[in-house]
């Protein structure tokens, strides 16, 4: 084997080379049989800490109806010296996997009669999405690696197939033998009688649009050196990684150290309808699926618009192929209007400051929904997350004239159900160091009548959350409710801990009973912050391994248990970024951009404003 390309930096997301090569070492171990299905392939993160270049690679031996973790040891001659058996763990479901199965059903005679009963008697035109059973799992299936069929149809090769639900048919599938199980069949429904494409002239075309070119004759103000990049005080590295997607590592502002990883670690969408095509529907979509094999590749001028910086990404398929995607991650900068501004009303002077901020983005598709996600750093040292949510509901038949109860009408025969989004951001602190403390802050009136006199005075009222249990906390935008990390160590010129401050800008509870399957799931999202100490062992909010385990088996709520203390440790907090989303005809058939929000900005990290010496803009209109 010829010796694989040293990287940069031991953060580096792993290179096709490495993980051809990581696929190589686990093929050849005499362990397992076949077929083979890679369900996840990634930089082992802890072992680049310890100078060490391993991937870890989850793997599915669909014979032996196992699944396996193994490290392979990245050198001249890779090899995977670290097995550990899961047995009946049940590992992300690969696309390679939905595309079996989806053929599998396509040839199953019981399938294509439910079909028939429909009128539909091509199924190469009838799409099949292999989806997780979320907690579902019949018990007469259990121990064998199942997923279930959501089903639709479209008229020709250019139809919108997930405009056309066909409602009530459920194939189960079990992924290692692409066994059809069973098929499910809860009654015709008439199909939708639109199509629901939206191809560009197909609706007409709005006049007076006039073209609107970014420009930047002296290029770009950031610097990249591989993965490493510099703006504007600001230093990081980019990461990309098969199950989490987008990542930043090791953020630092003015030389100081504000965090040492960020990524949105998983997504929890739970819908709220109890219709048989529906109710099993609540998806972690990074623990059963994965970030990075969905994401997109970008197009300049479409996706982002002017000078960009474009950072490619390669995953593993689960035929264990490599695939590259080019433009993974985009870089660009973006006027963000004022900065900051004031005019002295004696002399007339006018001292204004525009604001830039540096955008690093992905999108990723899930089926028919697609998801920006959107880190933007700032001058002043603020980061803010925006996710903007985009793609095609998640659809039902309903027969004609109906009103659907727990979702909306947004199209002839066709309703999309209630449901919610969870973004769980985990934040690995590292204000002015590794040892952090977490403190909530909220507003409330002066409790002291005799220190308000004129009954107007108002205290913000600090609370220490110095341990795990405590670090369970509901937002309150009435109370002004946020959060400050602060630094153990460092004090500011006021002697106060320097600190950054974490706001949560779109928030949800969760709605489901919860006693229910949906309920139980995913615990996390019961608040809108929590913190645990930082832990190798404890990566994903919503659990290791989540497709197909007992609801609630593992996760934050898990870990939170320990009680262990939060007062000057090394911490993780998580900040879930929810959304309800109570669908509306304008939606329909594809959704305009919905966005959801967190911010996290200094706080007592500076003693001034941090963007004094951000030059005068250079009036270029006349």
């Amino acid at each position: 084997m010829s010796t694989l390309a040293a990287p940069t930096h031991p953060l580096d997301p792993l290179g096709p080379e490495e993980l051809a090569a990581a696929v190589e070492a686990v093929r050849a171990d005499d362990r397992l049989g076949a077929p083979l299905r890679f369900t996840c392939v990634r930089l082992d993160e802890t072992a680049a800490a310890a100078g060490e270049r391993r991937a870890e690679v989850l793997v599915r031996d669909a014979g032996a109806h196992r699944s396996f973790k193994a490290s392979v040891l990245l050198r001249d001659a890779p090899v995977a010296d670290r097995f550990e058996d899961l047995g009946d763990t049940q590992p992300p479901i690969t696309p390679y996997e939905s595309r079996l199965a989806a053929q599998a059903c396509r040839e199953h005679p019981e399938f294509l009669a439910a079909l028939a009963r429909r009128g539909i008697h091509d199924a190469s035109l009838v799409m099949i999405d292999a989806e997780s059973l979320g907690g579902f799992v019949p018990e007469r299936h259990a121990g064998r690696r199942v997923a279930w069929g959501a089903t639709w149809h479209r008229e020709d090769a250019a139809d919108n197939g997930y405009a056309r639900p066909v409602e009530g048919v459920i194939p189960i599938i079990d992924l290692d033998t692409l066994e059809v199980l069973e098929v499910e069949d809860h009654g015709v429904v008439p199909m939708a009688t639109e199509r629901g494409t939206f191809a560009p002239g197909e609706w007409g075309e709005r006049p007076g649009l006039m073209p609107l070119d970014v420009v930047q004759p002296e290029g770009a103000s950031f610097a990249v050196d591989g993965w490493k990049v510099g703006w504007q005080g600001w230093e990081l590295r980019v990461g990309f990684d098969h199950r989490e997607g987008l990542v930043l590592h090791d953020l630092r502002f003015l030389g100081r150290q504000v965090l040492a990883r960020a990524a949105v670690n998983e997504m929890y969408v739970p819908y709220l309808d109890p219709t048989p095509t529906q109710y099993r529907k609540n998806f972690f979509d990074w623990g059963e699926y994965g970030a990075g094999v969905m994401t997109n590749s970008l197009a300049l001028g479409c996706d982002c618009l002017g000078l960009i910086h474009y950072f490619d990404g390669t995953v593993v398929d689960g035929d264990g192929s490599v695939r590259e995607v080019p433009n993974a991650i985009c870089m660009h900068e973006e006027d963000r209007g004022i900065l900051w501004k004031h005019t002295d009303g004696r002399s007339g002077d006018v001292q204004v400051r525009r604001a830039r901020v540096l955008v690093i983005s992905s999108f990723v598709t899930v089926g028919n929904y697609d998801y920006g996600f959107f880190w933007t750093l700032a001058q002043d040292g603020s980061i803010e997350l925006e996710v903007k949510l985009t793609g095609i509901l998640s659809v039902a038949g309903i027969a004609p004239g109906e009103r659907p109860l727990h979702g909306r009408a947004v199209g002839p025969g066709v309703q999309a159900a209630m449901h919610q989004h969870y973004f769980a951001v985990r934040l690995d602190t590292a204000v002015d160091g590794p040892r952090n403390r977490l403190v909530e802050i909220h507003a409330d009136a002066e409790p002291d009548a005799a220190l308000d006199p004129h009954g107007n005075a108002v205290r913000s009222v600090r609370t220490v959350l110095r341990s795990e249990r405590e670090a369970a906390r509901l937002g309150d935008p009435a109370r002004g409710v946020h959060w400050r990390v602060e630094s153990a160590d460092a004090r500011n010129r006021y002697g106060e801990p320097t600190a950054y401050r974490l706001h949560v800008d779109s928030t949800a509870r969760p709605l489901a009973r919860s006693s229910s399957v949906t309920g139980r799931r995913a615990p996390f999202t019961d608040h809108h912050v929590l913190a645990t100490r930082r832990d190798p062992a404890q990566r994903y909010a919503g659990g290791e391994y989540p497709n197909q385990a007992q609801p609630g088996a593992d996760g934050i709520h898990v870990w939170q248990a320990a009680d262990r203390s939060l007062d000057g440790e090394e911490l993780v907090v998580w900040a879930n970024v929810g959304t309800h989303h109570l669908p509306r005809p304008e939606d329909w058939p594809v959704m305009p951009v919905a966005r959801a929000h967190l911010r996290f900005e200094p706080d007592g990290f500076f003693d001034r404003n941090p963007t004094l010496d951000v030059p005068p803009p250079v009036a270029r209109c006349h």
